[in-house]
């Protein structure tokens, strides 16, 4: 008969530091939102090799309660504890559930496309037009997400939706597509490319992004989708859940 031993494992240092910081935020030492100190700093302070303490710095992301702005700092976050009517699974719009910031400014611009062999796959069906929704998402003028939507020009039509009001047009796409939604497929993928229109706009972190593909499907239409989403979430603004039972 076999025998296992079973190793006893040493607790790592940056456990401990991870434990420390954790608990220095939960006092309020940290707040939410205020800057962390300097890694050389809270490295010293903390009495640990700057190493030891980027592992903790990691952890702290991993779970929601960091993020690091590359050239700015560690900062630190709504924690995920406070997050938890937040369900992916639910519908509505999963950028906004995803996203750990809000938005002052949502910019939205659209063209019509000739249909393609990729638009008649996403979209299931023939289309005499397709038309092209781009949305970014601002705070103090900086862009923190992304996203791109394709919709047939048989469904504009059919929603009367007008393509010269923007207002009623970011309504839509934003709360009013998710209301009368029937179910949605997500498919959830990372990437290092985000294509902007234009390229002058830069969105911030978008070399390391979730993709969230979304088709959307409404109660009238179930054999088509409504629109098809592409939201990029740069990682570092990231707090993507899901719940199994």
């Amino acid at each position: 008969m076999n025998s296992y031993k079973l190793d006893k494992l040493k607790r790592p240092l940056y456990i401990n530091v991870y434990d420390e910081l954790l608990l220095q935020i939960s006092k309020g030492e940290y707040p939410v939102g205020s800057r962390l100190p300097s890694e050389p700093d809270l490295a010293k302070n903390l009495g640990v090799s700057r190493a030891t303490l980027r592992q903790a710095l990691v952890l702290l992301q991993d779970d929601g309660l960091v993020r690091n702005i590359r050239g700015k700092g560690n900062y630190v976050i709504e924690t995920f504890y406070k997050q938890a009517d937040v369900q992916l699974e639910k519908l509505s719009n999963p950028l906004h559930k995803c996203h750990i910031s809000t938005f002052d400014q949502i910019d939205l611009h659209y063209r019509i496309d000739p249909e393609t062999e990729h638009t008649k796959q996403v979209l299931k069906r023939d289309s005499s037009g397709v038309i092209a929704f781009e949305r970014l998402y601002r705070k103090e003028g900086q862009l923190l997400a992304y996203a791109f939507t394709f919709m047939s020009m048989q469904t504009v039509e059919s929603l009367s939706l007008d393509l010269n009001n923007k207002e009623q047009l970011l309504e839509f796409l934003e709360n009013e597509a998710y209301i009368g939604a029937n179910h949605a497929n997500i498919e959830i993928k990372y990437t290092h490319t985000v294509n902007l229109a234009d390229r002058k706009d830069k969105l911030i972190g978008q070399n390391e992004c979730f993709l969230l593909l979304e088709s959307l499907y409404s109660n009238t239409e179930v054999d088509y989708p409504l629109m098809y989403n592409k939201f990029y979430i740069p990682q570092q603004f990231s707090n993507i859940k899901l719940n199994a039972y």
